[in-house]
Order: C-alpha cells, then structure tokens, then sequence
C-alpha cells in the first residue's frame, strides 16, 4: 500500500512518531508573538517616570519629616522635640565607616570588619589566580 504525497502529510502531521523521522520539524509551531507587530530594540517605547514632587517650603521642611509618610494620602509626619527620642539615636555614628585602625580590637564590630576585609583580599587573590 503505497501512499500518495499529501497522504503521507496527513499522517505524519498527525504521527507522535513525526519528531522521530524528522527531528527537527516540532521546532517551528512555536506560538505567535503576542500583538503580531515587531518592535525594533527590546520593546515598546516606556512613559517617562516621573519623580516625586520636592518640597521647598522650609517652614514644612524644618517642622515635619518629608517624603516619610508611608500613605499615599495624609499631611506629613510632624517632628518631635529632641528629648521624646531615644539617646541611642543621637548616638549613631553618621560619617564615613571607620577605618580598622580607628576601631577597638575588643568590640564585636571590629572583627567583623576584619572578617569583611580578608574575605575582599580573598575574592581579589582568587580573581587574579584564575587568570
């Protein structure tokens, strides 16, 4: 029994064993791209975003905490004198990280800078090595 070209279309269109006799025929059915329109680049052109509006008010500025409000409506958070905030917030250290020499080697905090740095020189040594 001899089938005819378009016969045997019919079949192996229909046949699991189709990716067996040609392997690479399941590759083209892949689905459509969606809106059937090519973009050139990596997709449709994005609105601008725009920021937050900036206060300049320095009478607000000097009287509430701008921009910490966590709602997306309500007035602002109003500053409180000094002395109903903790001591340990006054305390905290705001300048740039202190350097390894300028920390005591008795404290928590200096060793895990010294942890932080030999695992930096460690990751550098490891960089150079695989080179």
């Amino acid at each position: 029994m001899a089938l005819s070209g378009l016969q045997l279309r019919a079949v192996l269109r229909l046949s699991p064993a189709r990716s067996v006799l040609w392997p690479g025929s399941g590759l083209r059915n892949y689905a459509k791209k969606a809106g059937g329109v090519k973009f050139r680049g990596k997709g449709p052109a994005k609105e601008d975003m725009k920021g937050p509006e900036v206060c300049k008010d320095a009478a607000i500025l000097t009287t509430h905490a701008v921009g910490v409000n966590i709602y997306k409506e309500g007035p602002e958070v109003a500053l409180k004198p000094d002395s109903e905030y903790p001591e340990w917030l006054f305390r905290m250290h705001l300048g740039p990280p202190k350097k390894l020499e300028e920390l005591d080697p008795e404290t928590h905090e200096y060793w895990r800078k010294l942890r932080k740095l030999n695992i930096w020189q460690e990751n550098k040594l490891k960089k150079v090595r695989s080179l």
